[in-house]
């Protein structure tokens, strides 16, 4: 089997397809439409997240029997028609959950700590005490929407503080010792600090807005290591205005390109000019499952899946 790989990843991915006897080809440059044109002399595709793999392309891939997408989502994949024309479709969020569980905990407890502020002001010569007094995380109800891969990492990195976890996911029994699942309503009247993990999908689409934003009973914090398309940026923000949203700890933004590697290049939103500017607001470049670690475990995890299925 041949296997074109289409974006840069740990070299044990391929040293180790090598090894299992599959004939490796690399293209991280060609543009989308000549990757299209010799798409049909290969039986898999390695790919992080380049371009969309859509129907077109996929029709190109006459022979595709596999794609594995070094990432923990598949929405740069029309699933629906690859399952349809017989695709295996591969992903990895086993591969860099640990990393967005300690990501999304350390966003938390930096924001709770005013870390930047503090760190900035400190560096400028300034020692304001009072003005940087902290708040502590036990004693709170945190609560998870979506208990898949990442959320229950996050869960897992809880239980050495003194905290209540809730969670709220659309499939039924998800809960465990670490988070007890609850109605999306119980969710809304009892959390201090909601943190997002759930993939984009026609569900998850602009899920977090201002009428969910206002159906929570008390103000709460908001964390989002998923993706940024999930939350209505506008909306978020008018919440941190008003103090409904006391603070927000965002590895993903609504405005990046699909491809995740970059933002973009037209004049920036007045919304997103507000998180650059909040005091409240921790703002990272969609890093949370982006460690050295998580590298390999990535690699690893793509590898393991392919050999037991086609090996």
């Amino acid at each position: 089997m041949k296997i074109l790989h289409l974006d840069t990843n740990h070299e044990l991915l391929m040293n180790q397809l090598n090894d299992l006897g599959f004939t490796n080809h690399q293209d991280f440059t060609t543009p989308k439409e000549a990757i299209e044109s010799k798409i049909k002399d290969y039986d898999g595709i390695i790919i992080r997240s380049r371009f969309t793999i859509d129907k077109q392309f996929l029709d190109a891939a006459v022979n595709l029997k596999f794609i594995g997408r070094v990432g923990a989502g598949l929405e740069n994949i029309d699933e629906d028609y690859a399952q349809q024309k017989g695709v295996y479709l591969i992903s990895a969020p086993e591969g860099n959950r640990n990393a967005v569980g300690e990501h999304t905990l350390g966003m938390i407890l930096s924001l709770f700590n005013k870390f930047n502020k503090a760190n900035s002001e400190v560096k400028q010569g300034k020692w304001l005490r009072e003005d940087n007094r902290g708040v502590e995380l036990d004693g709170k109800t945190i609560g998870i929407i979506g208990y898949g891969n990442m959320g229950k990492a996050f869960a897992r990195k809880l239980r050495g503080f003194d905290v209540e976890v809730l969670c709220y996911d659309i499939k039924e029994d998800v809960g465990d010792a670490c988070a007890r699942q609850v109605s999306l309503t119980e969710f809304q009247e009892r959390v201090d600090v909601v943190s997002l993990h759930t993939p984009q999908t026609p569900q998850t689409l602009n899920m977090i807005n201002e009428r969910f934003i206002n159906a929570f009973q008390k103000p709460f914090w908001f964390m989002n290591t998923a993706r940024g398309k999930n939350v209505v940026t506008a909306d978020l923000v008018r919440a941190l205005k008003s103090g409904k949203v006391l603070g927000a700890g965002l590895d993903v933004l609504e405005y990046e390109k699909a491809s995740f590697e970059s933002l973009f290049t037209s004049e920036l939103p007045d919304a997103f000019q507000y998180l650059i500017e909040a005091e409240q607001v921790l703002l990272t470049p969609h890093v949370a499952g982006w460690t050295v670690e998580s590298k390999v475990k990535l690699a690893q995890t793509i590898v393991d899946k392919i050999k037991a299925k086609f090996c």
